[in-house]
């Protein structure tokens, strides 16, 4: 008998907002019907400095559409965000933007996260119906995970 050992795979990516569900919990929930994201809610990676739903992945492109029907949720001009890390990063910061404008920041500055991370983000003056563009900035490696949430400020 041969036994071959070969190194364990890791998933590209390992996190996702899930609360209030951005375009990613959306499709593995099913209320949008998706590609291959739908199995990897989580696996949205890509360079930092990106702005895209995507990460710049295109296996993902559909998270990029706007015009998908993805359920927008209302919440009020502050609002707490979940991710659901199934691997946490040593991280550098969190980023949230609307419309390319950065609304907020936080450092962790290097440190390695649980498995559920909340942020309350202040949305300013921007009101009605917006995406906004949360990205996770890895300490350690170029890469950043990427979480577009559809939302309507009131």
């Amino acid at each position: 008998m041969i036994v071959v050992s070969l190194p364990a795979s890791q998933a590209s990516s390992h996190g996702y907002i899930s609360s209030p569900p951005s375009r990613q919990a959306q499709c593995a929930a099913g209320v949008v019907p998706c590609g291959q994201i739908k199995w990897e809610p989580q696996s949205v990676e890509g360079p930092k400095g990106l702005r895209s739903c995507s990460g710049g992945n295109a296996r993902f492109a559909e998270l990029d559409d706007d015009n998908r029907g993805w359920t927008v949720s209302r919440v009020g001009t502050t609002q707490t965000f979940s991710w659901r890390l199934t691997a946490p990063h040593a991280t550098s910061t969190w980023q949230y933007f609307v419309g390319g404008t950065k609304v907020a920041e936080f450092d962790d500055r290097g440190a390695r996260p649980g498995h559920t991370v909340n942020h309350q983000v202040n949305f300013g003056s921007f009101r009605g119906k917006q995406k906004m563009l949360a990205v996770w900035n890895i300490a350690d490696t170029a890469n950043a995970f990427y979480a577009c949430v559809d939302v309507d400020i009131r």
